[in-house]
């Protein structure tokens, strides 16, 4: 059967016995559709020619004035529509498919990226503003519109699963992880002749996975159009490793069609080299910006148009100009000391003595086992400064010497990793050296474990105590696994009403993912880790305090760890850090004083973290001597000669520190984003907002739409809510229990999104039930007196498509664009038409009696025949809004090379989805 009608994104049809809604990627010989009432996971395909009756052209039916509701389900129903709204008209067509709700400071890189033909951004915003989110936003945008259908992220392992889940939870987008340990299972996936990207569209790939040559190759060959690399620093910098990186990432960039997004929070640590790496990958020609320093060069200018890096404060001072929502909470940061007094000072020093003899042994032995005492020394105070449990350990396991003498100093468990790799090892490292009586030291230790005889756990308690008694809900990190079963032990006889979990290194990432979301309906949580979880899980929804129980040794891990509970989402006001040491440990002193103190001061002098440079022959020689020095010794805690010697050996270190300061603020200086200003982004942001409803709106729905369902919220303790699905009908409480909510489910309103399963399925049913007749509890019509009205107003509540056509890299994309927009008329002799707040104003008040239904149809209906007879005015309606719309889109794209090629249509009829009149109090 031949097909008479060419039907366009948007347009109304009847087929198979029923009305549709075109759907975006439809062409003449293949439709997709969705049913009128229906939602996206009712959307079909299928081929005209083939259908055994014609597809036709169909008209939206009017509300039935037989039928009408009561006012209130007017506002439900309005709420529904907004809510329920996926492809809305505005710029950003993504917003409808995300489930957060992104602050205006994170378009600033989708407006970057959306006025690039071919998109090439470097995001190096701070630690904790949200690159993730920006990044996310983009790739939604360029699916959503259909401009690209293949995203890979390239990320280093750790930091995987947390991609994938993201991905899924706040962008609706399915992925699959390919890492060395899963890509076999996922080929096994793949049907034979399939490219693994045509199976898997979205990929999180693993750094380490593509170091072989036979990955590298075979990702090239399969790589898709867009690619986003996370801690792209890594991929730039020397080393055999990280130099394979760079060279996959400038064979993938050669395409100049592929689309890239680096991340990174730190592109500029004092490596000129790495740096200007990572900039060519944008384009080739800004290498060439390592010999210009003039800020007017035009070559700079055009890098502008690809780099955004923003501090917190530049963040805060955003906000405060655009007063877009609060900033970040204040970082509260205090010290906790105590000292190594009693038994346990004892047993310290009696540790130190062992490995002074050790050293005089092994050195008038001489040969190649002098590392191993130094090796010894490190790991064994390390330990016993951490925890009895780590120093147990430590004593009790042998050290082989099976390793080089120069790996021995840089064994990942005695240090805290590079900058660029926090992912290192929480087992405790062996140092029992030879066969010597040890037990003494070990029995002491076991015997000093508790809070009597440890008073660094003293501490740690003691302060917990302040921290709980003023709401604050913790994360303690350790250094080593043992460290943390033990301080999990201790404090979970103290704190008996907390719910205290470890979490180690022991966990795979998913287990720990798993473990802290098990703490959430805790009314007081505490939780104990290692560095598995500074980076890769995110814990600012359960956490507002870090304890650091164990200092780091590297700055870059405080920060990390810091940073996953200050950062965005975070809904605190303020959030609790606090160092704990030992006033009289020498290692204490030599990290607090000589490493931490000092990043600590470039990092509030420049705004950012510049890490720490990379000499471990230089800092384990300091710290050996540290380690060494004798408590005896220091009368004065931490005096500032005290570590002289080490100060002396890390002075070229410190010299490059310095010099990375002064470079990394001057290309702050020069490389700062200036481009897009907060007046660009907020009348966007607004717009959209109003066009697909806010978190008040969610929380009117909901609230509304359960108690009419006869479901009604229950107040919880903590001044959340609990949503009871058994008491909905039977066939909503299936579809809640396809998406999971099968059971009490805790809402908070502040976090609650529109695209959350139960929002999108409570305004999928009630739409859905509204327009197929079944009730009124979300009202097609209704009739009211109020005195909110002097004058019979009548609310109209319409549904505007519209054929969105356009050209992008020469290429033509039609896609349909909705909206939902409340009309109203004042007076019937001489009608007044009104829009904007003030009809939302009459939607949402209250009705002082309602009136007979004959009255209520009648009334009804000669609105709808009003209406009918003045379609022109929606026809003109429709018209400005199509205009609007256009203009928006091309504000947006108005630095793109394509600007200017769009069209905007409506679609006609306008649907009039409801008509709602209001009478004027006869009282």
């Amino acid at each position: 059967m031949t097909q008479e009608y060419n039907f366009l994104p948007g347009n109304l049809v009847q087929a198979r016995g029923r009305e549709w809604v075109v759907q975006n990627e439809s062409s003449p010989d293949w439709l997709r559709l969705r049913p009128l009432g229906g939602t996206d996971d009712d959307i079909i395909a299928f081929i005209p020619d083939l259908e055994l009756q014609p597809v036709t052209p169909a008209t939206f039916p009017w509300p039935n004035a037989e039928r009408p509701g009561n006012h209130s389900g007017a506002l439900l129903l309005r709420d529904a529509l907004r809510l329920k709204l996926r492809t809305g008209g505005g710029p950003f067509r993504s917003f409808g498919n995300i489930t957060i709700e992104p602050r205006a400071y994170q378009l600033v890189p989708l407006l970057m990226a959306l006025r690039l033909s071919t998109i090439r951004l470097l995001i190096a915003d701070d630690v904790g503003i949200g690159k993730t989110i920006e990044a996310g936003l983009i790739v939604r945008e360029l699916i959503d519109r259909g401009e690209i259908s293949k995203l890979a992220v390239l990320c280093p392992p750790h930091l995987v699963e947390q991609w994938q889940s993201e991905l899924e939870s706040h962008f609706n987008l399915q992925a699959v992880a390919l890492t060395s340990a899963t890509a076999s299972r996922v080929e096994r996936e793949v049907p034979h002749g399939t490219s693994l990207m045509d199976h898997f569209p979205i990929v999180v790939v693993s750094l380490d996975y593509i170091k072989s040559e036979r990955h590298r190759e075979h990702f090239l060959t399969i790589a898709p159009e867009c690619i986003i690399v996370d801690e792209a620093h890594t991929c730039t910098a020397s080393g055999q490793g990280k130099q394979l990186r760079f060279e996959l990432l400038q064979r993938l960039t050669a395409n100049e069609q592929r689309h890239l997004i680096l991340l990174t929070a730190t592109p500029h640590s004092g490596d000129e080299t790495a740096f200007y790496n990572l900039i060519s990958l944008l384009n080739p020609k800004f290498i060439e910006l390592q010999n210009k320093t003039s800020a007017n060069d035009p070559l700079r200018q055009e890098l502008a148009r690809h780099f955004v890096q923003r501090r917190r404060k530049d963040i805060t001072d955003w906000q405060a100009e655009t007063n877009d929502g609060t900033g970040f909470p204040r970082r509260m940061k205090a010290e906790v000391t105590y000292q190594l007094t009693g038994d346990w000072g004892s047993l310290f020093d009696a540790v130190q003595d062992y490995c002074v003899e050790l050293a005089e042994n092994i050195e008038q032995q001489g040969g190649s086992s002098t590392s191993l005492i130094w090796y010894a020394t490190l790991a064994l105070l390390r330990c016993v400064a951490s925890s009895p449990a780590a120093a147990v350990k430590a004593l009790s396991n042998r050290l082989e010497g099976t390793q080089k003498p120069g790996e021995l100093l840089t064994d990942e468990r005695i240090h805290d990793g590079e900058a660029d790799d926090l992912s290192t090892s929480d087992m405790e490292p062996p140092a029992q050296l030879g066969n010597q009586a040890l037990q003494k030291l070990i029995d002491e230790a076991e015997r000093l474990s508790g809070k009597a005889g440890d008073p660094k756990l003293a501490a740690l308690i003691k302060h917990l105590n302040e921290l709980v008694k003023d709401g604050f809900q913790p994360v303690i990190f350790c250094r080593y696994v043992a460290t943390v079963h033990y301080v999990t032990e201790h404090l979970r006889k103290h704190f008996l009403k907390a719910s205290v979990k470890p979490v180690t290194g022991e966990l795979t990432p998913e287990e720990r993912r798993l473990k802290v979301e098990e703490m959430e309906d805790a009314e007081q949580r505490i939780l104990v880790a290692t560095d598995c979880l500074s980076e890769g899980i995110n814990l600012q929804h359960l956490f507002t305090a870090v304890v650091h129980y164990d200092l780091a040794w590297n700055p870059t891990r405080h920060e990390q760890r810091e940073g996953r509970v200050d950062r965005f989402g975070q809904q605190a006001s303020a959030v609790r850090c606090t160092m704990l040491y030992g006033q009289d440990n020498p290692v204490d002193g030599f990290v607090l004083n000589i490493i931490l103190r000092k990043g600590e001061a470039i990092q509030k002098e420049l705004g950012v973290l510049v890490p720490m440079p990379e000499d471990d022959t230089r800092i384990n020689q300091a710290l050996v001597k540290a380690a060494l020095m004798k408590r005896s010794n220091m009368s004065t805690p931490f005096t500032p000669d005290l570590f002289a010697d080490a100060e002396e050996t890390l002075a070229p270190i410190e010299t490059q520190w310095q010099d990375a300061l002064t470079k990394a603020k001057a290309n702050r200086t020069v490389f700062a984003q200036r481009r897009i200003q907060p007046s660009e982004v907020m009348p966007e942001w607004q717009k959209q907002q109003e066009s697909l409803g806010t978190h008040q709106d969610v929380q009117r729905f909901v609230k509304s739409a359960t108690a009419r369902l006869s479901a009604p919220l229950e107040t919880t303790r903590d001044n959340r809510y609990r949503f009871l699905p058994e008491y909905t009908p039977e066939n909503l409480r299936m579809r809640l229990a396809d998406e999971g909510i099968d059971k009490p489910l805790i809402i908070d309103f502040t976090e609650l999104h529109r695209s959350h399963p139960l929002v999108s399925i409570l305004a999928d049913h009630l739409l859905e039930e509204s327009l197929q007749g079944n009730n009124s509890l979300a009202a097609r019509c209704a009739a009211a007196e109020t005195d909110s009205v002097e004058v019979v107003t009548t609310i109209y509540l319409l549904r505007l498509r519209h054929q969105l056509e356009y050209v992008r890299r020469r290429e033509p994309f039609q896609l349909m664009a909705e909206e939902t927009i409340a009309l109203a008329v004042k007076g019937r002799t001489n009608p007044e038409w009104i829009a904007g707040h003030e009809v939302n104003q009459l939607l949402e008040c209250v009705p002082s009696s309602n009136l007979p239904k004959e009255a209520m149809t009648r009334e009804i209906n000669q609105a709808i025949r009003f209406l009918q007879s003045n379609q022109d005015r929606l026809e003109k309606l429709a018209a400005e809004r199509a205009k609007a719309l256009l203009e928006d889109h091309r504000r947006v794209r108005n630095a793109a090379r394509d600007v200017g090629q769009y069209s905007v249509n409506a679609c006609l009829p306008v649907d009039v989805i409801g008509a709602y009149v209001l009478l004027p109090d006869a009282l």
